[in-house]
C-alpha cells in the first residue's frame, strides 16, 4: 500500500450539479424544477405545519380556561415538618434547604398549618397561612414575613 495510490471509494465523491447551463446539460431552462407553480419558484416552499389550506390543528382544538402568566408558585412547608428543629431555633430558607424541606433554590416559601408543633420557634418565610401563624405564635414563637 502506498500513499500515492490512496483514493476515495467509487461513488463517494460526486460532482456538483450545475443547473441552468443550456439544453445540452439536461438541466437547462427550468433547471430541473418543472414548469410553473409554487415549487418552481425561488423560496417556494410552505412551512412544515401547513395543512393545505385546511384549518390548522392548533386553531381547530378548543381553548379553555386562563393561564396566569404572573403566578407565583410557593414551596410548601407544613408546621408539623418544623417540629424536628431544636426549641427556640430561628428557621430560615437556608436551614430549610439544609434539612431538605424545600428543594428549589430561591423559590418563595409558604408555611401551612398541617401538623402539630410543641416547641417555640422563630420562622422566617415569604408567606404564612392563618392557622400556621396561630400555631407558631400560640407557643410563644414568631412568624416573620420576608418580602420577595
Amino acid at each position: 500500500m502506498r500513499l500515492s495510490r490512496l483514493h476515495p471509494p467509487p461513488g463517494s465523491r460526486t460532482k456538483r450539479k450545475r443547473v441552468g447551463r443550456g439544453p445540452g446539460s439536461t438541466l437547462g431552462k427550468t433547471s430541473g424544477r418543472g414548469t410553473k407553480g409554487q415549487l418552481s419558484r425561488s423560496g417556494g416552499r410552505s412551512h412544515p405545519w401547513f395543512e393545505g389550506g385546511q384549518m390548522p390543528l392548533q386553531r381547530r382544538v378548543p381553548k379553555r380556561g386562563f393561564v396566569n402568566p404572573h403566578r407565583r408558585e410557593f414551596q410548601v412547608v407544613n408546621v408539623g415538618d418544623l417540629a424536628r428543629f431544636d426549641a427556640s431555633a430561628t428557621i430560615d430558607f437556608d436551614l430549610m434547604c439544609e434539612r431538605r424541606l424545600v428543594r428549589r433554590r430561591g423559590g418563595p416559601v409558604k408555611v401551612l398549618g398541617r401538623g402539630e408543633l410543641s416547641i417555640p420557634l422563630t420562622v422566617r418565610a415569604n408567606a404564612f397561612s392563618k392557622s400556621a401563624r396561630e400555631k407558631i405564635e400560640a407557643l410563644g414563637g414568631k412568624a416573620e414575613v420576608i418580602e420577595l
